[in-house]
């Protein structure tokens, strides 16, 4: 039986900002950890134009939002809207998490260290000494990045299509572990020596599920691929790693997990996570 939520004066309000927003699945999963937990709050979405960011942003103060969560293409630029800004988002240059204490802002970013406890837990591995290839450089290149040299991968290499970015995040991570920025045409050279393969881009994801990020004669039997997009929940390029016998890990534990440490930013109650996961895995199968 499900328990039955009022929502009144007392409710506390939660969102995420997004463009695009509406395929956003944190709406259903924090929504049912507030449920579970029985915190009176309640999380929407949000379509914020990049620039209507600012005002957007104030209004958090404006309309006493406790929390919200930044995606697709804000977890940059939302940076300069903010009082305060965690040490490792501030490393990483990106924010996913926005806690608002009295009023104050503060950024956090939980998508690297989501992404790095999903990695672990569903495949085993570990990452200390590998070498590993971070397609993308983009927000959430960034935050995961930062996490897997935090793990002590022993080389990131960061291939992206404007290599001038790849080489700008490879310089930020390049203090924690070697780092490499590569463009998309320079792959051949490195795809033999890494390990372990990451797809951090938009190609895949629903509606355009036939988009690859990588050339499939560049992946080998011997990578672990992995790629952040849940939905679709296999993605193409991921079907095809498989097929070639590689190792594969879909995105879904991430956005989980960075989903459940942002709860407990806002929260100090300990995130439901099967009970989030179970309604997600519901969500992408209707």
């Amino acid at each position: 039986m499900e328990k039955l939520r009022t929502i009144d004066s007392h409710t506390v309000l939660y969102g995420v900002f997004g463009d695009p927003i509406r395929h956003s699945r944190s709406p259903i999963m924090l929504n049912r950890a507030f449920q579970e937990t029985g915190v009176n709050g309640v999380y929407a979405a949000f379509h914020v134009k990049p620039e209507e960011l600012g005002e957007a942003v104030r209004g958090i103060k404006a309309l006493g939002y406790r929390g919200v969560n930044v995606t697709i293409p804000h977890k940059v630029d939302v940076m300069n809207y903010l009082d305060e800004i965690d040490e490792g988002a501030m490393i990483v240059g990106a924010v996913n998490t926005i806690v608002n204490e009295a009023g104050k802002l503060k950024g956090f970013n939980t998508d690297g260290i989501g992404y790095v406890r999903s990695l672990k837990e569903e495949t085993g591995i570990e990452l200390k000494g590998k070498r590993v290839l971070v397609l993308g450089a983009g927000g959430a290149a960034r935050g995961v990045a930062y996490a897997l040299a935090k793990e002590g991968a022993s080389c990131i290499y960061i291939a992206n299509r404007t290599r001038e970015r790849a080489v700008e995040l490879a310089q930020t991570i390049g203090a924690f572990t070697e780092t490499v920025g590569l463009g998309m045409d320079e792959l051949e050279d490195v795809v033999d020596q890494v390990e372990f393969v990451l797809n951090t881009t938009s190609a895949g994801m629903h509606p355009n599920v036939d988009e690859l990020p990588l050339p499939l004669h560049l992946l080998r039997s011997h990578h672990l691929v992995s790629d952040l997009i849940y939905n679709p929940r296999i993605t193409r390029f991921l079907r095809k790693a498989e097929a070639i016998g590689a190792r594969i890990h879909g995105g879904l534990g991430m956005f989980i997990y960075q989903g459940a440490y942002a709860f407990e930013y806002w929260t100090g109650t300990p995130a439901p996570v099967e009970a989030m996961r179970q309604v997600v895995e519901q969500s992408l199968t209707e």
